[in-house]
């Protein structure tokens, strides 16, 4: 990322014309042709050569030769152009270092024009099995032909939604401040993963405060989580839980939301018998948060 922040400093409007006809060209070429490229934006070809061969020396766009030559972006492209949009719309103003490095994700430290520290969250789902991908994340389901990089976009898109639903319940998640293409910018996560604490002082009272926000997403705001585990839940300093990763959320009228509840609560209830000892019947449980009681 620190190269492709150098780069986006040295970016001018008319390369960001070009990203943008490359990634609107994507829709219909898995190669944009030049021909494409020359009819969205209007420049003259020898101007577009200068600019593509500029983009490609910056490594953010890739350059593929068969029976025409075509361009499409890669990850660097598309991070620049997001992260453009971002800055532009005043939702980020600078970028700052890594907090963590997942497999479906990357987050970054960042700051609002207001000097807020917020967390800048990069989907990157070209990283697991493409096909697992589309097997089991419902948003791309009905999707034949689906990119890396438009799968990370849906991905964006979806937790942004859901936390902009979530957030104003005074549900246990993160701030959305904003949303572009495949990155989402939320308020900063201080803390440390459930999974990883080994003395977790009053279990039962955070055991139950998790379970109150998985029903209060399920009544007030028709949301399962779909993911929920001990690998998405953070404990803040002041041991509180706060649920993170949402982009696999689907509705309470799901033809499969008993299942996708019952999975997240069974994921909890196992780690916290396991971990700390707590006893729970998933089963009684999950009736309990359909339960209107």
């Amino acid at each position: 990322m620190e190269n492709v922040i150098a780069r986006l400093k040295k970016l001018k409007p008319d390369d960001f014309r070009i990203l943008r006809a490359i990634e609107k060209g994507m829709e219909h070429y898995k190669h944009v042709p030049l021909s494409e490229i020359k009819s969205i934006t209007k420049f003259d070809a020898e101007y577009i050569n200068y600019l593509l061969d500029r983009l490609h020396k910056y490594e953010l766009i890739n350059r593929w030769t068969g029976n025409y030559i075509g361009y499409h972006l890669n990850q660097h492209g598309y991070d620049c152009l997001a992260l453009n949009k971002l800055v532009k719309s005043d939702i980020i103003a600078s970028f700052g270092k890594a907090c963590g490095i997942g497999k479906e994700a990357d987050v970054y430290e960042g700051l609002t024009p207001e000097d807020e520290v917020v967390a800048i969250k990069i989907h990157r789902l070209g990283r697991t099995s493409f096909r697992q991908t589309k097997r089991y994340r419902s948003y791309t389901a009905d999707r034949r032909h689906l990119s890396w990089l438009y799968a990370s976009r849906l991905a964006a898109e979806r937790e942004y939604e859901a936390l902009s639903i979530l957030y104003p319940l005074k549900i246990a998640v993160p701030k959305p401040y904003g949303q572009n293409r495949h990155i989402v910018v939320m308020s900063n996560i201080v803390g440390d993963d459930l999974y990883t604490i080994k003395d977790l002082p009053h279990a039962d009272k955070i055991f139950d405060i998790i379970l109150k926000n998985v029903k209060k997403s399920y009544q007030k705001a028709n949301i399962i989580h779909g993911d929920l585990s001990e690998f998405n839940i953070i404990i803040t300093p002041k041991l509180k839980p706060l649920i993170i990763d949402w982009p696999q959320w689907v509705s309470t009228t799901h033809p499969n939301a008993f299942f996708y509840l019952k999975r997240d609560i069974t994921n909890i209830c196992v780690f916290f018998e396991k971990k700390f000892h707590i006893l729970s019947d998933p089963l009684y449980l999950v009736n309990q948060i359909m339960s209107n009681k």
